[in-house]
């Protein structure tokens, strides 16, 4: 009796999944992620299941493992797992939440920070769109793993074990990573987001300008002009890929810097204010507790609590 395809499916993906998942345990053994020596490559675990946490995301993909994850973006929820890997295809503030995770079986995996210049690259080699595949609004979508997509990660963790090739090597597995992922269900996606002129692009560009100046007063038609848009079309853009307006955009990058340097650099909260953009700390209080749930100084101090219990 023949197996199935699926059945035939999983016995090709199973090995691999468990080899990379051993690799991924050891590296991150007493601690919560890990920093690999290939650019880009990160490793996470956790050992339960969590609320959602905020978290600001880059173009990558990221891999489950071992357990499960779902990231939160506006009203939309990505469940992930070891049968489905998640692609987000901007920066863009959402939420991480882990589903399933305990210390016996940790939730174990990976995210690697997708290259638009190796894609646009790859997409002017290859010479032609995808056959099929369509994509939705939004900023980040779920595909299904494939053996001769998950082959080259697993390379890629195995050079781990011989640090003077990842200078060589790594380089071209992850080339080879991108072009998998051009020929997998998520090719249309991909293919929107690395070609030149299209919304996505236009909005990423939008994305970069406001990282880079969200200390300025935001005045919609300079971002505009800066995308190439009009005001009303970035607008409706940049609310469909990021669930949030340039404005709240702003608003979230001052906050999470402000954290940032209250946290890091022991800062108080006025200075903080003033150092991100804001000209009234009292307004900031409310916009802080609005997004933090509660005012920087406890938050802070919340944050540095458990911090110090780990």
């Amino acid at each position: 009796m023949q197996p199935t395809p699926a059945k035939h499916h999983a016995a090709q993906l199973d090995p691999i999944r468990a080899r990379m998942a051993a690799i991924i345990d050891r590296w991150t053994a007493g601690q919560e992620g890990y920093q690999a020596p290939v650019p880009g490559l990160q490793f996470f675990r956790r050992e339960g299941r969590t609320e959602p946490c905020p978290c600001l995301v880059e173009p990558s993909i990221v891999l489950v493992l071992q357990g499960a994850k779902q990231l939160l973006i506006g009203e939309e929820a990505y469940a992930y797992d070891p049968d489905r890997f998640l692609i987000t295809s901007l920066d863009l503030p959402a939420s991480s939440q882990v589903l399933d995770a305990s210390p016996s079986h940790p939730c174990l995996g990976l995210s690697l920070k997708l290259d638009l210049r190796i894609m646009a690259e790859l997409i002017a080699q290859i010479g032609r769109p995808p056959a099929k595949g369509s994509t939705q609004p939004g900023s980040a979508s779920l595909g299904s793993l494939t053996p001769p997509l998950l082959d080259p990660f697993l390379r890629l963790l195995e050079l781990l074990e011989e640090p003077a090739s990842i200078p060589v090597l790594a380089p071209l597995i992850e080339r080879e990573v991108h072009f998998r992922l051009l020929m997998s269900d998520q090719a249309a996606r991909l293919w929107q987001i690395a070609s030149v002129g299209t919304q996505s692009h236009r909005i990423a560009r939008a994305i970069d300008w406001l990282k880079t100046h969200y200390v300025q007063p935001l005045r919609i038609e300079e971002l505009a002009a800066h995308a190439q848009m009009s005001s009303s079309t970035l607008h409706h853009h940049f609310r469909q890929l990021t669930a949030m307006s340039p404005l709240q955009y702003q608003k979230w990058l001052r906050l999470n810097e402000a954290r940032r340097l209250m946290l890091n650099e022991s800062m108080d909260a006025a200075s903080a204010a003033f150092q991100v953009g804001y000209e009234s700390p009292s307004h900031f209080s409310r916009e802080y507790s609005r997004l933090f749930g509660m005012p920087p100084r406890r938050d802070i101090e919340g944050l540095r609590h458990r911090s110090a219990e780990r």
